[in-house]
């Protein structure tokens, strides 16, 4: 079939030494200034207006070729302006893009019926921005040169032969126009509903050659009937129908994909013809879909973030109430998930996320959902029919998923969780509080002890405002200057002298008296004060230290225990040189005490921090040890100066031969490493005797003396006598614990 005649113009490459110039009317400075960045940096010329009075005299005294126009300004909006251009005919040609923060359907159908061609949304996306312009700005400049160059097609007619070769000439200008696009560039004949001209991009677009697609009309390459698309062109030769619209697209092998469509009419001689751009979306779209799952979706294990978790809560809820269903909450925290990233790395926990969110996954029905709140936070909903369903099945479920060793990066890692769970409606209908008391059972599961559930009581109500209250009142503990030092000494086994002081916080609470650090110590962790006020324990020994030291009492080496949080997230090594700097303290005089578990988890970066402190003189000392599971050729590794036996073999030590074997095997390991070995917690004369017999070096606890504060501990330090003869008396009441 031979395509039908028509006239084309001459539409050789515009002119690059005169860009387009482009009218950006908005009230709002800022915004013209971005839009104003965003087009010369493509090369567009660009002229602002800040009203839309303003902007129909720019119009008037020199008519740019588009118009960004802002939809919300005050005095003439931006629809009362597009109605004053389309209405006059020397402007009625140039393209409008309507910029506008609104959404809804309504402000964009009167955005249309105003005249203008397209849209643009708030915040301006760069990439759109310039694809937007540019394909305006080029079926605005396909029209110009289509009117400028209209044939009349029974003159042509007569002169058929005269022309062909000129036409033929205006035909490969035009086809190589059109090729250099990468966009779809396609001309309908209204009349027959035929293709009248297309560029190279369509057929690699569509699978077709160029002459199957003349053999063909728009209806076969689009989902829209010929009567669909007859009715469309009619309207926009009419200036009522959109110009652009988001279409699918039909390839020769079937298949479909989106574009996004644009169309303008114009006169060709007796017929009307369509000319349609059609830009291939299929890669925005997915970047979009793709930016919709980040905005819902866990980026890690996939699961619902917290944003579609508790929009799914809030329909489950709503379904519950209508129909009577219980929902479960169930709140799942890892217990010391840290240790796994301090002892291996980032990516290990990663890893170990992954493969606990496949698991919770395992333990749960379909219709029920798991997502991950953050961190190593976790929670579930779990709908149960009437009479049916127990939380606390699905509970002890996790805990024997989570209970099989996990493998990672060639070792057996086992991790366990603790639970809260909190129950809709008994407990409460809306999602905040359900989360909210999930997450208070939750603690209250690591308090008693962790690897375990708790369902949520009013009574957690009231701990949760208790501890926000002690939080508060700490905080201001440590601005007021309310926490002191009391100090115990360790005492030779040889002679009973004083040979060393273990300094323990103390929080001397107005209205309360003193506090001892039981009752405030795991708030401190959990609140992150621990880190602050582990630095000032530092400061305030070493100024003691120095005190001592001015006063002409020779000191016996001070030792702090530090935390965790201290070691990770604060600065120790810092700390103490910095200390000791300021107060003029030797370094042997400071001594740092871990807890066994904690050297033994510690990351590389820790190892390095402990042994640049020991390399300076600061001594190393490893508290409650025999708890862990050090062995003689890892504790090699270590920058460790003493031991000390955990104060709960100490008491068992006289009647349990367990208690007794460990005690003794830690002295001889500490014997075999040249360590010193410190017992914590002697109360009796038979626990002094066992010790005294297996040689133990230094020993500490209330049978001796109790944590004392400065003045009662002076005449001590002055006197350097024996402590063995007070052993005769009872001892005070034990129990003591220090910042750990």
């Amino acid at each position: 079939m031979t395509a039908p005649d028509v006239s084309l113009p001459d539409v050789s490459a515009p002119d690059v030494s005169a860009p387009a110039n482009i009218l950006i009317v908005d009230d709002e400075s800022q915004n013209r200034r971005l839009l104003e960045a965003l087009l010369g940096h493509e090369g567009y010329v660009t002229s602002t207006a800040d009203s839309g009075e303003h902007a129909l005299v720019a119009i008037a005294d020199d008519p740019p070729d588009l118009i960004l126009l802002d939809v919300m300004m005050p005095g003439l909006d931006g629809r009362q302006v597009a109605r004053a251009v389309k209405s006059d005919p020397a402007t009625s040609k140039i393209p409008i893009i309507m910029v506008t923060a609104q959404t809804d359907r309504e402000a964009r159908l009167a955005a249309l019926d105003a005249g203008a061609e397209d849209f643009l949304s708030k915040p301006v996306d760069r990439a759109e921005l310039w694809l937007r312009v540019r394909n305006l700005l080029r079926l605005k400049r396909l029209s110009d040169l289509l009117e400028k160059h209209q044939v009349n097609l029974e003159a042509q007619a007569q002169a058929r032969t005269a022309e062909l070769q000129a036409r033929t000439v205006d035909l490969k200008r035009f086809r190589m126009a059109m090729d250099a696009t990468h966009d779809s560039i396609v001309i309908v004949n209204r009349t027959t509903m035929r293709f009248v001209a297309l560029n190279a991009p369509t057929s690699q677009m569509l699978g077709y050659s160029r002459d199957e697609l003349l053999e063909l009309g728009p209806t076969e390459l689009s989902t829209s009937s010929r009567d669909q698309l007859a009715a469309l062109y009619d309207a926009i030769i009419a200036g009522r129908g959109r110009t652009a619209s988001i279409e699918t697209a039909q390839r020769k092998d079937g298949s479909t994909f989106p574009v996004e469509v644009h169309r303008q009419a114009q006169r060709a001689g007796a017929d009307w013809i369509i000319v349609t751009v059609m830009h291939d979306i299929t890669g925005r779209l997915r970047v979009q879909s793709r930016l919709e799952d980040m905005a819902h979706f866990d980026t890690l294990t996939g699961l619902a973030n917290r944003t579609l978790f508790c929009e799914t809560l809030n329909r489950t809820l709503a379904y519950a109430s209508a129909s009577g269903e219980t929902v479960a909450v169930l709140h799942v925290d890892l217990d010391y998930f840290k240790n796994v990233n301090d002892s291996h790395s980032h990516a290990v926990g990663d890893e170990l996320l992954i493969q606990v969110s496949d698991r919770l996954v395992e333990c749960v029905d379909d219709r029920d959902t798991v997502g991950r709140l953050g961190g190593d936070e976790f929670a579930l909903i779990l709908t149960m029919p009437q009479g049916r369903g127990d939380p606390s099945v699905v509970a002890r479920q996790i805990q024997t998923a989570l209970a099989r060793p996990f493998r990672l990066d060639g070792h057996n890692v086992t991790v366990t969780a603790s639970i809260g769970i909190t129950l809709h409606p008994e407990d409460a209908t809306d999602t905040e509080t359900l989360l909210r008391y999930a997450d208070m059972a939750m603690y209250q599961a690591k308090q008693s002890g962790r690897d375990g559930f708790q369902f949520f009581t009013n009574a957690m109500n009231t701990e949760v405002w208790r501890r926000l209250e002690l939080e508060t009142a700490l905080r201001h503990a440590l601005k007021n200057g309310e926490f002191v030092l009391h100090y115990q000494p360790k005492v030779e086994l040889e002679g009973g002298h004083v040979v060393g002081l273990e300094a323990l916080v103390r929080w001397e609470r107005p209205g309360f008296g003193i506090v001892p650090p039981s009752e405030f110590i795991y708030s401190l962790e959990e609140s992150g004060l621990i880190v602050d006020v582990g630095r000032w324990v530092i400061v305030t020994a070493c100024e003691q230290i120095r005190d001592w030291r001015r006063r002409g009492i020779d000191p016996v080496p001070v030792s702090v225990n530090v935390s965790q949080r201290q070691l990770v997230r604060g600065d120790l090594e810092n700390d103490v040189l910095l200390a000791l700097d300021i107060y003029e303290i030797p370094a042997r005089l400071l001594e740092l005490e871990l807890t066994e578990n904690l050297l033994m988890t510690s990351a590389d970066h820790t190892i390095a921090t402990l042994r640049s402190l020991r390399s300076a003189g600061v001594q190393i000392s490893i508290d409650d040890f025999g708890t862990g599971h050090s062995s003689l050729a890892y504790l090699r590794r270590f920058p460790v100066d003493t031991l000390k036996i955990d104060r709960r073999f100490i008491r068992d030590v006289t009647r349990s031969s367990d208690a007794a074997a460990t005690t003794a095997a830690i002295i001889r390991m500490g014997r075999s490493l040249d360590l010193e070995v410190i017992a914590v917690g002697v109360e009796t004369q038979p626990q002094l005797a066992y010790l005294q017999s297996h040689q133990c070096d230094q020993v500490q606890g209330y049978l001796f003396r109790p944590p004392l504060a400065v003045p009662a501990l002076d005449p001590l330090l002055l006197g350097r006598s024996s402590l063995m003869a007070a052993t005769d008396q009872p001892a005070a009441p034990p129990g003591d614990t220090a910042l750990e």
